[in-house]
């Protein structure tokens, strides 16, 4: 996984479900300002479900604290808008049904479901510079009390 102090490839193209529409940007367009990258797995599942409540309830908090945020996952951009209409998420959803984010953070990992095994992105976070270097890393995603995990991990920041 990628390391605080190394740097992404901004030109890196998603697809972006903002303000009820569907757009393609590159990531050096998203930072705007330093930027919170929330990675999960599929809309409509209970983790992923619990992740982004989290989100909902501190996206005005990070936004007031100078943060842009963006939850990404494999989903399409129609599943993202309906997503994003059903739980009132203001923040930026993007698509990456080919993982180009997971891979340039090397985060894709061994994971299983129903006995069956598969390689996806994992479940992390990750703090952005403008200039899309690394400030901070999730390692691992609290579902539940994400919303926490980035208020501490800001606050280390300071």
């Amino acid at each position: 996984m990628i390391a605080p102090g190394q740097k992404l490839d901004s030109s890196l193209p998603l697809k972006v479900v903002r303000d009820g529409a569907v757009r393609e940007l590159t990531l050096a367009e998203l930072l705007t300002r330093k930027t919170i990258v929330s990675v999960y797995l599929k809309n409509k599942t209970p983790g992923c479900d619990r992740q982004n409540d989290s989100l909902v309830s501190v996206a005005a908090e990070l936004d007031g604290a100078g943060y842009n945020l963006i939850a990404l996952s494999r989903d399409t951009g129609g599943s993202h808008l309906r997503y994003a209409a059903a739980k009132k998420i203001s923040y930026a959803l993007v698509s990456d049904p080919q993982d180009l984010f997971a891979q340039a953070t090397d985060s894709l990992v061994e994971k299983s479901m129903y006995g069956r095994k598969f390689v996806g992105p994992a479940r992390a976070a990750y703090v952005l510079d403008r200039d899309a270097t690394v400030l901070a890393v999730v390692a691992k995603v609290d579902t539940a009390d994400h919303a926490g995990q980035l208020r501490r991990l800001i606050a280390s920041l300071a």
